[in-house]
């Protein structure tokens, strides 16, 4: 398998905020390359691990030990926006924790022929579910002007939008932009060239955002994982994007307010100096935990 999983963000502060105990269920709605269900299956915890993508399943179920965790760890394709459903059918529906670890895994990243990394020539893909009939190729080349703009602006929160959706109008009157390299270039000459590193990040971020349809898929999926808590049961979430830690934010304060539970992050963990410096994914990333009543 290409690429490589990387050590997941704030791993041992999310283990510790979910009190992780033997025998208890619990349910990664983020599989990834199962750093986090790793962890608390060596913990004695039993695991729904649920990916879209299927190399994520592939990857855990060959390099784990499956035969020690065989009892313990259940893995199951899906989107976690059918959370609820998904947990009900593999009598998951009381646990003691639910983790999101939101964004993109290392692997992923690491996979030219993905498409999500600016910085490895492949194709303008970023379907995490590779089922998905729509790739990032065909927003760019189909959206109009103005529904581009709003996309950069709105999931990317880019100022210089406007160039650089002029520039993608441009460019594909020409030809289709079809790589990433292409992406990655017409950005690089519409923003100054300091900021070119940051402008690639936030458009390529807009663009995975969109077709996977990132932000709603999370509004909707955290109401289901509290209704699978049990008393005391408790939700952690990593988000890496200013739009995803909004709507977390906002929906635990919204459920502390209602006398549902209790808010364990009065303000959002961040990773240590050491953790950027050997995982630089990890700068933006924001965890926050809640305890169910």
């Amino acid at each position: 398998m290409n690429g490589s999983y990387h050590t997941s963000v704030l791993l041992q502060e999310l283990i510790e905020l979910l009190n992780v105990q033997s025998g208890k269920k619990y349910i990664d709605a983020t599989l990834g390359g199962g750093g986090h269900t790793g962890e608390i299956l060596k913990r004695g915890g039993k695991v729904l691990g649920i990916d879209s993508d299927q190399e994520a399943l592939d990857y855990v179920k060959e390099n784990f030990q499956f035969s020690i965790f065989n009892f313990q760890l259940k893995l199951v394709k899906g989107n976690f926006r059918e959370i609820e459903k998904i947990a009900k059918e593999n009598r998951f529906d009381k646990v003691s924790g639910i983790l999101f670890d939101l964004g993109v895994s290392g692997h992923q990243f690491d996979t030219p022929e993905r498409g999500f990394s600016f910085q490895k020539q492949g194709p303008l893909d970023m379907r995490m579910d590779t089922s998905l009939k729509i790739k990032a190729k065909d927003l760019v080349n189909i959206l109009t002007k103005g529904e581009l703009y709003e996309l950069f602006t709105k999931l990317g929160e880019e100022r210089f939008a406007r160039a650089i959706t002029n520039s993608i109008i441009s460019a594909r009157r020409i030809r289709p932009i079809s790589t990433t390299g292409e992406l990655s270039e017409i950005i690089g000459h519409s923003v100054p060239g300091k900021i070119k590193i940051e402008a690639e990040a936030r458009i390529f971020q807009a663009l995975r955002i969109a077709i996977n349809d990132e932000l709603h898929s999370l509004k909707i999926a955290l109401p289901q994982a509290f209704n699978l808590l049990e008393k005391e049961g408790k939700i952690a979430v990593i988000s890496f994007h200013s739009l995803e830690d909004r709507i977390v934010k906002k929906q635990f304060i919204e459920w502390e307010e209602k006398g549902k539970g209790l808010i364990l992050t009065k303000k959002p963990i961040r990773p240590s100096i050491e953790e950027v410096e050997k995982n630089s994914r990890s700068r933006s990333a924001k965890l926050r935990a809640f305890e169910k009543k």
